[in-house]
């Protein structure tokens, strides 16, 4: 009598479960982008675009950071300076990555509204997380579709209010005074839905001399007039009051004490005080021909920075000082029409749309001593007004062969000025 040795017998007994699994099908949630302008599906888009749920980017983080949600996006470089005095520095593929402060070469938007200034330049910490229902990121090329200073595209969408009137409250508590405390409220039905969210963070930091405080306040109001139409009404607020800078350390002074401030950045107690608030309305209206999207925001931004420049360094009549003081009013319009025609055995989707924005600082810069005294504002040194206008026409065309359909084959074509 012969006996089966176990490496026989083994793949004999999971035999029938390998035929199994080979003839099992698996139908995965259908993936929808609207990066690239209209929607599609992920699987289906020639160019490199991630999307990032809600779940993915905050169950079990923080909230207070865009840098917990990013780090799994290829081709994205997020440094978080673990600094609240300074913005995240990002980089899409290499565009962004000689900002020396906040964040210029790729556009951010929110809800379709811009975070980023015609300028280029751009902040991350005005967007609230808690509302969060999802995150696009466009690389490559055809960000350029978004205008001027789009190496790469970010989108933030905040979720509609659905399901009966709730109300939840949750705090939060770590290691060097942090503490974090949320409370909301949420509801609505398919005829309208609203959310109110407001945080509070609150650190002493790590280091010394970098304690931040940061109130966020995120309302929208989202109606369905019928149908075919949908109106979105939002407000954000992003108070930081004082935040601390410790600055950078050199290498002996890191090996001496790695939770040190610079020494300049308590003599000058540099600092950096912001008050942003922005509103914005969407609507959708869609048509038997197509669909039509508009979007409309303004908003105003107040910044006061201190600095730790020297005073010997603004002797020169051309320096500008060591207070940076702005107020930036900002305002834009979008407008886009999505036309699909369907040509028997393809599928040929138009899109074209125009986007204007305006901003406009007054800015002034000040002294940061005054007498022997520093670390305050002193004599006026510098007093402009910036004014940057950006106006950017679009059309895209996006081709789906129907014989190629199966392969996910998707031509797209895209101009922007």
């Amino acid at each position: 009598m012969y006996r089966l040795s176990p490496c026989f017998w083994l793949p004999a007994l999971f035999l029938p479960l390998t035929a199994q699994a080979e003839n099992a099908t698996y139908q995965g949630d259908p993936l929808v982008v609207t990066g690239s302008r209209y929607q599609a599906s992920g699987w289906q888009l020639p160019f490199s675009v991630n999307r990032i749920d809600a779940e993915q980017a905050t169950l079990g983080k923080p909230g207070v950071n865009l840098s917990e949600a990013l780090g799994s996006v290829p081709g994205l470089v997020v440094q978080n300076r673990q600094n609240y005095a300074q913005d995240l520095q990002i980089s899409s593929r290499g565009f962004g990555a000689r900002s020396a402060f906040g964040i210029r070469g790729i556009k951010l938007l929110a809800d379709g509204v811009p975070l980023s200034n015609p300028d280029g330049q751009g902040q991350a910490a005005t967007f609230d997380l808690d509302t969060l229902e999802r995150i696009e990121v466009l690389r490559g090329p055809f960000a350029s579709v978004y205008g001027s200073n789009s190496g790469g595209v970010i989108q933030l969408f905040s979720r509609d209010g659905e399901g009966a009137p709730k109300v939840a409250l949750d705090t939060s508590q770590a290691a060097y005074g942090t503490s974090r405390t949320r409370v909301s409220a949420e509801g609505g039905n398919d005829r309208a839905g609203f959310i109110i969210n407001r945080s509070h963070f609150e650190t002493d930091g790590y280091r010394d001399h970098s304690g931040a405080i940061l109130d966020k306040t995120f309302a929208k109001l989202t109606l369905y007039p019928d149908d075919l139409s949908k109106l979105s009404l939002s407000f954000s607020e992003l108070d930081q009051n004082d935040t601390q800078d410790p600055q950078g350390l050199t290498w002996s002074q890191v090996q001496s004490n790695r939770r040190a401030a610079a020494p300049s950045a308590l003599q000058f107690d540099t600092r950096k005080t912001v008050d942003h608030r922005q509103f914005a309305l969407n609507y959708e209206r869609s048509f038997a021909a197509g669909a039509w999207q508009n979007t409309v925001y303004s908003g105003t931004r107040r910044v006061i920075q201190y600095q730790s420049i020297p005073v010997a360094a603004q002797i020169p009549t051309s320096q500008s000082g060591g207070v940076i003081d702005f107020e930036r009013r900002f305002h834009g319009i979008g407008n886009r029409w999505i036309q699909s025609f369907d040509l028997g055995s393809s599928l040929l989707t138009v899109t074209t749309g125009l986007d204007y924005d305006y901003s406009r600082d007054d800015r002034q810069g000040y002294e940061n001593f005054i007498g022997t005294t520093l670390g305050v504002k002193g004599n006026l040194r510098r007093d402009e007004r910036n004014e940057v206008t950006s106006l950017s026409p679009y059309v895209q065309a996006a081709w789906q062969p129907g014989s190629w359909a199966n392969s996910t084959c998707r031509l797209v074509c895209a101009t922007a000025r």
